[in-house]
């Protein structure tokens, strides 16, 4: 009984942690229909916001600040610069945004070096469930993402700024017509996402190790998820976090964690070939 309820936790774990590193990638291709290959970059970056409060000697809440900071400067230039001119050019954004993510890679490892860092959890200590003890902090992060993603699932529906960022996603001429701005709220949907996974990479440092190539794996891993939940919602973002967290999971439980990489790989080429619309196509 307390191995089946510990790998509930662990898959429960894993999902929370794809949805929270997917969400500013689903937000982003969702809105604006821009493949930002950077998406792992931008979490990477998030991250180490705790590594600078710590070597400048700030308290451990100042990360935040850090986080928004950094992350939201970088984002607006990007979106001011680049992003901009490549709205509905998804094959552009893609290859422009690829690049820029090996830009932010190298500046990371001018700045850190390419050692791996760690972060201390800002709780520690167990919670005992039961018979069963897991990590508070782990605990924490499940409960703030299940908040999260219901929080800004109701205002994207029921809030005036969410209706015209659906009238711009249907009809984006039609929306300008209407007297919305459409490339300022396109602007500021790129710095959310961006600031999304920032602010991924900033819960999660604590339970990874640190280094500039980390965003590698979050953005295939983000992407595997939208990939299998269908690209653009998020409901498609809670299918496809939850196919993918759990499969993972009880393979890597089962097996190694080698099967279970294999295992998310084969199922995200199965989802490409069959359904490539995912599991929830809808807006």
């Amino acid at each position: 009984m307390d191995t089946l309820v510990l790998f509930l936790l662990n898959a429960t774990w894993q999902i929370a942690a794809l949805a929270l590193t997917a969400l500013g990638l689903a937000l982003v291709f969702g809105l604006l229909r821009i493949m930002n290959m950077a998406h792992g970059e931008f979490v990477m970056l998030g991250a180490y916001a705790p590594v600078l409060a710590a070597q400048w000697g700030l308290p451990a809440l100042a990360a935040v600040p850090i986080c928004l900071v950094l992350v939201g400067a970088i984002a607006w230039l990007v979106e001011r610069l680049v992003v901009r001119h490549l709205y509905a050019r998804m094959f552009d954004s893609l290859l422009a945004t690829w690049a820029l993510s090996i830009l932010l890679r190298k500046g990371a490892e001018l700045a850190f070096g390419r050692q791996f860092r760690n972060v201390a959890a800002p709780l520690d200590g167990v919670t005992r469930l039961g018979t069963v003890g897991y990590p508070t902090y782990r605990l924490a992060v499940v409960a703030l993402v299940l908040a999260g993603l219901l929080g800004l699932w109701l205002w994207y529906r029921r809030s005036a700024t969410g209706l015209r960022l659906r009238a711009m996603v249907d009809n984006p001429a039609l929306a300008q017509a209407a007297g919305i701005d459409t490339a300022r709220l396109s602007a500021v949907a790129f710095v959310a996402g961006c600031l999304m996974a920032g602010l991924a990479g900033l819960l999660l440092a604590p339970t990874l190790s640190v280094a500039p190539g980390m965003g590698l794996d979050a953005l295939i891993r983000s992407f595997f998820a939208l990939i299998v939940g269908g690209l653009g919602t998020l409901e498609g973002l809670g299918l496809g976090a939850s196919v993918i967290g759990g499969l993972q999971s009880g393979l890597s439980a089962v097996f190694t964690q080698t099967a279970g990489y294999l295992g998310v790989l084969v199922l995200a080429i199965l989802f490409l070939w069959r359904r490539p619309d995912g599991l929830y196509p809808g807006r």
